[in-house]
This record gives C-alpha cells, sequence and structure tokens, in this order.
C-alpha cells in the first residue's frame, strides 16, 4: 500500500504561469516535481514509500564484511550487474547485539566485488580470478587498492565513446576516472584526479545525459558543516566544470551522506536521487564508534542544481532495531525494470552487523511520486505547454468509485471546443499506459481529436477523485 507521507495542497499564483510555454513534446512527464503545475486544489503530490521484497544478497564472503556498501546496480545487455564495497571492521560491531551463531568479521583493506543477476532477484557472485584474497583469486573481486573505497561505476551510453570506453566509473577522492571496455577489467584514465572540488568519502557517481549531451557528476562536500552535493559536467569525462552546490530550495539543510542520483531510464530528462540522510545527532544504537542514525529520501531535478525534495523519509529503517544504526538504509545507485509494471531498487541493511545485507525494495513503475485525491475530490491545472502527438496516455490508479476527467484549455483557463469536463471520457481502474479516448458522436472521422490541438499552447486540467495520477504524456 502506497502511504500519505506529504500533504500538499497549495494555489500557484499567476507567476507561476508566466513566461513561454513550456515545450513537453511526446516526452513522459512524471509529477515528481511542480514544473508542470500552475494550481493545486483539493489534491497533493504523495510520495510513495517503496515496498520490501526480501533479502537478495548477503555480505558473507571473507574479502566482503559487516561495512560493506555504496551499491551500484545497471541492466546491460539481458542482464543485471552489481558493484560495491567489500569492507569489514570488526571494532564496529555492536558486541552486546551478537548473536551466538553469529562470527565476528576479520579486517581486511577495502576493495570492490561483482555480482550479476538475470532477473534482479536471485543474484550470483561469479569467479573472476583477477585478484588474490588470501592465497586464492577464486573470489569475485573487481578492483583492489586505489578507488575500492567507493568505485561507481556506469555504462556509458554516449554514442561517440571508443569500445574501450564503454564502461566508466569515479573512484578515490581526489576523484579518479577509470575506464574499461567489459565492465569487469579497469584501468585509469589518467594518473591524476580529474575532480578534486569536494570531500569525498562517499558514493561519488557519474553517468551520460543523452538529453543535454554531456557527463554529469554528482559528488560530495561540505557546505557550513553539513554533508551536500555538487555537480558538474564535463563532455570527454577528463575535464570537468567546477562543480555546483545543490540547491534545495526551502527545504531545511540535512546531512546529504549519499546521492544516488541517475537519469531516470523512462523520462531521461529528469534525474531521481535518493540520498542517504544521515542524522548525526540521534542514536538509537550506540556502537561506541559512531554516533547517529540513517534513512533514505528522494529528490529530483531538471538541472542537477536545483533540486525539489520531500523532507520525508523514502526509506525507513522499520522494525528491525539493526536498521537503526549510523550508516544504513543506503539506497543503490541505479533503478531497474524486474516486470512489466515493477521498479527495484536496492537498500544496504544492517551495516555494521555479520548480517548486513542487501534488500530489494519495489515500486509500481513511475510510481516515486502521485497527485493524489481523497474522495471529496480536487483538481490540477498545470502551466501553458505544447505537446506533440495525437494521443494520450495515463499512469494512474483509481478506486472502485473513484475517477479521473480531463479538460484542455487555452492560456486564459478557458475549455476548449470538444475538451471541456462534461465531454471528457470518465477514467476508473490501474493502467500503466492507459489510452485516454474521448467519446464523440462523429467517430468513424475523428478518432484521434488531439490532432486538432496538437502543437497548440494549452492548460490541462485534471480532475481526479479517490485517485492517483503518476505519469502522462502523448504519442501518435
Amino acid at each position: 500500500m502506497f502511504l500519505l507521507i506529504c500533504v500538499f495542497a497549495v494555489l500557484l499564483g499567476p507567476a507561476a504561469s508566466a513566461g513561454e510555454p513550456i515545450e513537453i513534446g511526446s516526452r513522459r512527464e512524471l509529477f515528481v516535481d511542480d514544473h508542470l503545475i500552475d494550481s493545486m486544489d483539493g489534491v497533493r503530490l504523495l510520495l510513495n514509500r517503496p515496498q520490501p521484497a526480501g533479502k537478495v544478497l548477503a555480505f558473507d564472503k571473507p574479502w566482503e564484511g559487516n561495512t560493506s556498501l555504496y551499491v551500484t546496480v545497471f541492466e546491460d545487455e539481458g542482464r543485471y550487474r552489481m558493484y560495491y564495497r567489500g569492507s569489514a571492521h570488526p571494532d564496529y560491531v555492536v558486541q552486546s547485539m551478537i548473536r551466538p551463531d553469529e562470527a565476528i568479521p576479520k579486517d581486511h583493506p577495502q576493495l570492490t566485488v561483482y555480482a550479476e543477476s538475470q532477473d534482479g532477484m536471485s543474484w550470483t557472485k561469479p569467479s573472476l580470478g583477477l585478484f588474490e584474497f588470501e592465497g586464492s583469486k577464486q573470489n569475485n573481486i573487481l578492483w583492489m587498492g586505489e578507488g575500492a573505497h567507493n568505485f561507481a561505476p556506469f555504462k556509458d551510453t554516449n554514442p561517440d565513446a571508443p569500445p574501450s570506453e564503454r564502461y566508466k566509473a569515479l573512484a578515490g577522492g581526489p576523484l579518479l576516472a577509470l575506464k574499461s571496455a567489459d565492465g569487469i577489467h579497469w584501468e585509469r584514465m589518467q594518473e591524476e584526479p580529474v575532480i578534486s572540488d569536494g570531500k569525498f568519502d562517499s558514493q561519488n557517481v557519474a553517468f551520460w545525459d543523452e538529453v543535454r549531451q554531456h557527463y554529469v557528476a554528482v559528488y560530495r562536500d561540505f557546505r557550513y558543516g553539513v554533508r551536500t552535493i555538487k555537480t558538474a559536467t564535463s563532455k570527454n569525462f577528463i575535464h570537468w566544470t567546477p562543480g555546483e552546490w545543490a540547491d534545495y530550495g526551502d527545504a531545511p539543510p540535512e546531512h546529504m551522506y549519499t546521492n544516488a542520483t541517475v537519469p531516470y531510464f523512462r523520462a531521461p530528462q529528469l534525474y531521481l536521487s535518493f540520498p542517504k540522510r544521515l542524522q548525526p545527532f540521534r542514536t538509537k544504537v550506540n556502537d561506541g564508534k559512531n554516533n547517529g542514525l540513517s534513512d533514505g529520501v528522494f529528490m529530483s531535478s531538471r538541472d542537477g542544481v536545483h533540486w525539489y525534495r520531500f523532507v520525508e523519509g523514502f526509506i525507513r529503517p522499520g522494525r528491525d532495531e539493526r536498521n537503526w544504526i549510523h550508516r544504513t538504509n543506503a539506497v543503490s545507485r541505479g533503478i531497474i525494470q524486474t516486470g512489466a509494471d515493477e521498479l527495484s531498487l536496492y537498500v544496504a541493511r544492517h551495516y555494521t552487523y555479520p548480517s548486513a545485507h542487501i534488500e530489494r525494495m519495489t515500486l509500481r513503475m513511475d510510481g516515486f511520486v502521485s497527485v493524489n485525491a481523497g474522495y471529496p475530490g480536487g483538481e490540477l491545472v498545470t502551466k501553458p505547454v505544447i505537446f506533440s502527438g495525437n494521443r494520450m496516455y495515463l499512469n494512474y490508479a483509481t478506486s472502485g468509485a473513484g475517477s479521473i476527467r480531463i479538460e484542455f484549455q487555452n492560456e486564459k483557463g478557458q475549455a476548449l471546443p470538444g475538451f471541456s469536463l462534461e465531454e471528457s471520457p470518465v477514467l476508473y481502474g490501474d493502467e500503466i499506459d492507459g489510452e485516454v479516448v474521448w467519446p464523440r458522436p462523429d467517430t468513424r472521422t475523428d478518432r484521434m481529436p488531439l490532432r486538432r490541438i496538437t502543437g497548440q499552447t494549452v492548460k490541462i486540467r485534471f480532475v481526479m477523485r479517490d485517485a492517483d495520477l503518476y505519469a502522462f504524456r502523448f504519442g501518435e
């Protein structure tokens, strides 16, 4: 069940509609921010928590351990790849909470470890034979030495990237640039660091932005004593712009320990971020080493600098007392599709305990945030937009008694002929990509009435009752 986290009922003034109309074309738009919203009355933006789907990988190898962390996951030509830090610190173990059947891990240098899966649910740790650990190369160690603490790779989708650089990574601190032809065998792109203006004890991520045609790095720094993030861009992954500080708007300053930022694969104009939020002055379990506790939050951006941030928790520690410790509950860098209508993300749990592991959590497709209306009903009106396409599709869900209706308006808020609220279909059901079909008496000659207003400046009014609206798009 999706839970109410954010009550957001605000009427934006005329200034919100000022300026040029927003060209949305046929791209999918999610309601993860207020970018398209002119006004809302009786509806709210609802942050939806992912649901637990079980433990999928234990940090149980001698070269892994209780402080393994910084998980990266991505899909790669029909399989899923996972990279994470293998790390063990026996002095971090809360001795009073160790069970009789648990052994305290043995300390070892940090390294980078690899796993893979065909479905995102069952993961294997292949023997790579690359690095020796305690006299054997029969292990899944992928990288050792400088940068192993926070090795953060991605598959480079830049069409101009040479085959030898199909995979890239940032690692270390200052940040080193690495490359690989196969995602397994890695080397530095140059000896010198490529980004130095930060405090890099974190998972510092990068990716190719296909919309803006440049590389993006999102990494840790401190500002006024608080952990936050910076964003830099590059055309070649070597020379980077100076990092720009994150702007969270009216959200209060909080410690963003990681950021786990990715472009959303179904709407690549959006950056989605899943920071681990540290509360350094709260302690639920005192291990004598590090105070504090952590949870996961959610935010989004359209430029990597200005972030629309929900302050409520996206990933809660829950009832498991081993998740109420300082640096656990870190969300993976990477969202993957594991079903026709399912997204999966991965959360590191039980940090510092011998039982440290990765938990899979699931969300509805596009289901991070929804425009939510209760039974009394309400409505949302967009800013002026220009779309392209003859068909409209919604990702939505209603109750049996709920509904969504749609009206297209001109810039003055007047209903367009043929697209008034009274002429709208009454939508009810639960669909990921449900087409909106307008009932018209002359359907034999006008099966796609939207073609009459495509390319025009319009406002879209969604009138809802006991319903959630996650996303919409136009198409042919």
